[in-house]
């Protein structure tokens, strides 16, 4: 079974078709950092702009890849949430255009369980690792969204979040740290590649709530004390000192996320930890996930650097069990901007 995959939810215009193992046949992607770096940021408004005018190509190219034609597809999949509305309205209205014309049924998915899945995808051109065996502890961490979540089976109703963020994203931390610092959009490839050539040790930071008997994240502080050192020091040039506290930063952050995965896997009782999201290609927290799990006896599984940030692949894999099941969405799908995964971590400050 083919799924053709549609995601549009942020500033990444991208389709694939993936069969219903994961095995990826295509997967094609057309990013907008050039669109929204003169800005520091994205701008929503030129995000759907520009998802108008590059997914019909995207589609295309995907299916060309793939070496089949749109008749050859047993179902169509598409972001319908969390994310942007404008932009994921692009996405949906293209898909339900799409599935009405060939008739095929249409899934809508969220965005977060194509996150905690991905794991799962297979790419032709790259050994894979064993797919991670349900059920798992998975950390996702992107520029929108940081939560711990425990993962007992691929649907909705069998996801349950253990404890998410109070405030900033990782992801978001990385990019507001970098544009503090002057080093443009995005921010977190600038920061890790900095980071590598920095001593995390020479510059003291805030941890974020590193101590607290927590699952729950908060970021905040963290950028709030990189802030004031640069008010109280200069901003740094290119220099050692930028490397430094870039080193600081991140090393802060990745020791939060290894730290609160590996507690929630021990409290939780499951052996297997997942690592998702955008966050989840930065080389440090990669390596530093890799040890941890070592030495407390845990199987770790993270997928491609491909497969971390935005992509189609994992929105098509997402809609496999709901096509099996001959479930469509297509009669009246739906965008929204937030999550369908239960949440059960409170916004903003308070007792910790």
């Amino acid at each position: 079974m083919l799924v053709l995959g549609i995601e549009t939810s942020c500033d990444e215009t991208a389709a694939a078709v993936v069969d219903e193992r994961g095995a990826v046949r295509s997967d094609v992607i057309e990013s907008q950092i050039r669109v929204h770096a003169p800005y520091g940021g994205i701008v929503p408004e030129l995000a759907s702009r520009d998802h108008l005018k590059n997914a019909r190509p995207v589609i295309e190219t995907a299916l060309s890849r793939a070496g089949v034609a749109l008749d050859e597809i047993a179902g169509i999949a598409v972001t319908s949430r969390p994310g942007l509305s404008g932009a994921l309205l692009v996405g949906v209205q293209i898909a339900r255009g799409l599935a009405f014309a060939s008739e095929l049924p249409l899934v809508g998915v969220d965005h977060l369980l194509g996150h905690l899945l991905a794991a799962f995808l297979v790419y032709p051109d790259v050994a894979s690792a064993p797919p991670p065996a349900f059920p798992f502890v998975a950390l996702l961490a992107s520029g929108g969204h940081t939560a711990l979540y425990r993962v007992d089976g691929p649907e909705h109703s069998q996801v349950r979040e253990l404890g998410a963020t109070r405030d900033d994203a990782a992801g978001e931390a990385f990019d507001k740290v970098a544009k503090l610092l002057g080093l443009g959009y995005p921010g977190g490839p600038v920061v890790d590649r900095l980071a590598h050539e920095g001593d995390p040790t020479r510059i003291e930071l805030t941890a974020p709530m590193r101590a607290k008997n927590s699952l729950e994240f908060s970021f905040s502080g963290l950028k709030t004390s990189v802030a004031r050192y640069v008010e109280q020091n200069g901003r740094p040039g290119n220099d050692q000192r930028l490397r430094d506290l870039c080193a600081a930063f991140q090393t802060r952050v990745v020791d939060a996320l290894v730290h609160k995965t590996v507690v929630a896997a021990t409290r939780e009782g499951v052996s297997t930890i997942v690592f998702g999201g955008g966050v989840a290609a930065n080389r440090q927290l990669r390596t530093q996930a890799a040890r941890a799990a070592e030495k407390h006896g845990l199987s770790l599984c993270i997928p491609l650097p491909r497969a971390c940030t935005d992509n189609a692949a994992m929105i098509a894999y997402a809609a496999v069990p709901r096509l099996l099941r001959g479930e469509s969405d297509a009669a009246g799908l739906e965008v929204s901007p937030h999550t369908a995964l239960p949440r059960v971590t409170r916004k903003g400050a308070g007792n910790r």
